[in-house]
């Protein structure tokens, strides 16, 4: 945890560098620690009454509560606001009162969440899980040091600077770019596997469950220790000595790894400066721009969705001894004991700083996988009829029994797809695949409030109250505005679908080259589900049946993972991956009965195994689309002779039927207007 207690602490001095996003699996403590921050945090002294934290000593100008005469102000903790996944726009930004502001002319206004973290922490848990209109007025008031609210030309506008923490498991997806980068600085935490360090955490949390006072009691001078050392060093941080020497090396650093933007350098700059400081130095060493890169770059430096975060220390190494002949490095003064050196582990809350091993290697588009070294062929006799029980056995394997099980092979290099959507208009998640009703979007028209009035329609709120204002006694120039004349805006944006994707794997999908495009493909697809907010799934039938690789998930990722080490060989059983699919739509739709599904099949339409696989495989298709699940079959049939089998399976899904080279975005133009047709015919 050593890296992760460096970034909040460095943050603690040094607010300016922007925060920490905090990745983990579940159960390293992340929140826990997190929590413990604002206690170390110095007091925060504000104007009395202000519902916005203003600073007596440089009120904000645009204060709803002010003006501001300053003055004596009010001592008291700094906040540490938590931002709940599931929160509404307006309990982020604050509700401003639509009625009294257009008959009474009064902004009366509710403050927010972004209110109340103002000159505080402001804690997201599950960020990765966040909706997208939160995210937008994240993003903004960070990058903004304000908050805004507009309704229909009534504004308030307040200030909002806060430390942006958050916390998030990346098995359950990623985190959009744009707020990716708002976080200063990233740290990876996992459990201990060292057996003395479980026990004492095991130990700890046991002492604090049976006197949680005698505990925090027992801990108290430490923290004081740590407490008084922060803000030492947050004395000596205007202090501290950044030279063009560690300028050069940190801009080295930053274009090395080829970063986008200027924001790597500036918050790379501002941490090692605070890393000296918290090491009572006032000059910045080659070894503060390191610790700095390693905890400012890894979630910059990814090319795709696909990479895996992390730093190749070599090269950073390499880069940093490229300065060795330039001006000497101050000698570093001897540090000062931090308050936890006597832990289990033998580190305080300074060591750390090794990014720790990733899961996996990271990839520049297409996984690296080792190739297999035998391509089994694509065709024979029993594949070709495309209904018989002979197994889908490659060339030179026995004529009998389960063909073997060929190794996986990499995708080829992912393509920017057409866009599938769903028909209709749906009432989903925010996204950007399909239309649906929505928060935001292009206004469509007029309804009575739901609720609290979040979306004036002004026009039709007029409308509605005009015919009323005589019998109201209006005699000034204000409209007479009551409830009942309100009227809120109905919206239409995109909205983000589950895509189920049901693969074949089997023996007439492995030749080497044909599952290499197939993987390619549906790397492309996820690539694309990536982008426009979806959930994913994955369902592969090989052999006797079908499987779910991977339940519905956020984490694109995960699928990408799974993909790479699919393997191939034996039978196709079609049906079989058409039922599952069709049982983990009937669980999703319980979960989340508002999300559309869409089913992808990615097969050359054969089927074997059993009596009559064909006629079986047609059955599980019209259950599909019998519940009107809208679907798409990407045909991977290729050769000079063709069977045409997957046509036939998109007449019984009610769904277009698209060849690898048209699922291409540059190949074909229509591809969303035959989805549509298709199920506008089925409708009618």
């Amino acid at each position: 945890m050593d890296d992760m207690r460096l970034g909040l602490l460095l943050n603690a001095i040094s607010p300016s560098i922007g925060g920490v996003l905090v990745r983990g699996e579940k159960g390293t403590a992340k929140t826990t620690t997190v929590r413990a921050l604002s206690a170390l945090l110095p007091q925060v002294v504000t104007v009395p009454g202000c519902r916005f934290s203003c600073d007596p000593a440089a009120p904000d100008a645009t204060c709803p509560d002010g003006p501001h005469a300053g003055g004596e102000g009010d001592a008291r903790p700094a906040r540490m606001v938590e931002l709940p996944v599931g929160a509404s726009e307006d309990r982020l930004v604050g509700a401003l009162d639509i009625e009294r502001a257009l008959g009474e002319g009064v902004k009366a206004f509710e403050p927010g969440l972004l209110a109340a973290a103002h000159r505080g922490v402001l804690y997201v848990d599950e960020v990765n899980l966040l909706g997208d209109h939160l995210v937008d007025s994240l993003l903004d008031a960070a990058a903004t040091g304000s908050s805004s609210v507009e309704r229909e030309g009534v504004s308030v506008r307040h200030a909002s600077r806060f430390l942006l923490v958050g916390t998030m498991n990346p098995e359950e997806g990623e985190l959009r770019p744009q707020l990716l980068d708002r976080f200063g600085l990233t740290v990876e935490v996992a459990a201990s596997r060292e057996t003395e360090e479980r026990v004492e955490v095991v130990r700890r949390r046991l002492a604090y469950d049976e006197d949680p006072a005698a505990f925090a009691a027992k801990w108290a001078a430490e923290e004081d220790a740590l407490r008084e050392r922060i803000a030492a060093a947050r004395a000596l941080l205007p202090d501290v000595r950044l030279g063009d020497g560690a300028l050069r090396r940190i801009a080295a650093v930053c274009a090395g790894f080829e970063v986008d933007g200027m924001r790597a350098d500036i918050v790379t700059a501002r941490t090692a400066t605070a890393l000296a400081a918290w090491a009572g130095r006032t000059d910045v060493t080659t070894a503060d721009v390191r610790q700095a890169a390693l905890l400012s770059l890894p979630h910059r430096r990814r090319r795709n969705p696909f990479d895996a975060p992390g730093l190749d220390e070599d090269k950073l190494d390499e880069i940093l001894n490229s300065f060795e002949d330039e001006e000497p490095e101050p000698e570093p003064d001897p540090e000062p004991e931090g308050p936890d050196d006597d832990g289990p582990d033998g580190g305080g809350p300074d060591g750390g700083g090794q990014q720790p091993p990733q899961d996996g290697p990271a990839t520049d588009g297409a996984p690296d996988v080792p190739q297999q070294r035998q391509e089994p062929s694509e065709t024979g006799a029993d594949s070709e009829t495309g209904s018989r029980e002979a197994p889908d056995a490659p060339e030179g394997a026995p004529a009998t029994g389960e063909a073997p099980e060929a190794p996986a092979v990499a995708a080829s290099a992912p393509f920017r797809t057409r866009r599938l959507d769903v028909p209709g208009l749906g009432e989903g998640a925010d996204g950007r695949r399909s239309r649906a009703r929505t928060a935001h979007g292009r206004t469509t028209g007029s309804r009575r409030p739901r609720g609290t009035l979040s979306r004036l329609h002004l026009a039709a709120t007029v409308q509605a109250a005009a015919p009323h204002q005589r019998a109201r006694g209006r005699s000034g120039p204000g409209l007479v505005v009551r409830r009942d004349d309100l009227r809120e805006a109905v919206r239409e944006g995109r909205e983000g679908n589950l895509v189920l994707f049901v693969v074949d794997a089997s023996g007439s999908m492995a030749a080497r080259k044909r599952m290499s495009a197939v993987k390619g493909a549906v790397l492309s697809l996820l690539l694309d589900a990536y982008q426009r907010r979806d959930k994913i799934g994955m369902i592969t039938f090989r052999g006797a049946g079908a499987e779910v690789a991977l339940p519905p998930t956020s984490s694109v990722d995960a699928g990408a993972a799974r993909l790479e080490k699919l393997p191939t060989g034996g039978r196709t059983p079609l049906a079989a991956g058409l039922l599952r699919a069709h049982e983990v739509l009937r669980v999703e739709r319980l979960r989340d009965p508002s999300r559309r599904p869409l089913v992808v099949v990615v097969t050359d339409g054969r089927a074997t195994g059993g009596l009559e696989p064909l006629a079986r495989a047609a059955r599980a298709a019209r259950l599909l689309a019998g519940e009107g699940t809208a679907s798409v079959v990407v045909d991977c049939e290729q050769g000079p002779v063709r069977l045409g089998l997957a046509a036939g399976l998109g007449r019984e899904l009610r769904g277009p039927v698209v060849t690898l080279d048209e699922l291409r975005a540059d190949s074909i133009s229509a591809l969303v207007h035959t989805v549509r047709t298709t199920h506008t015919r089925r409708a009618a």
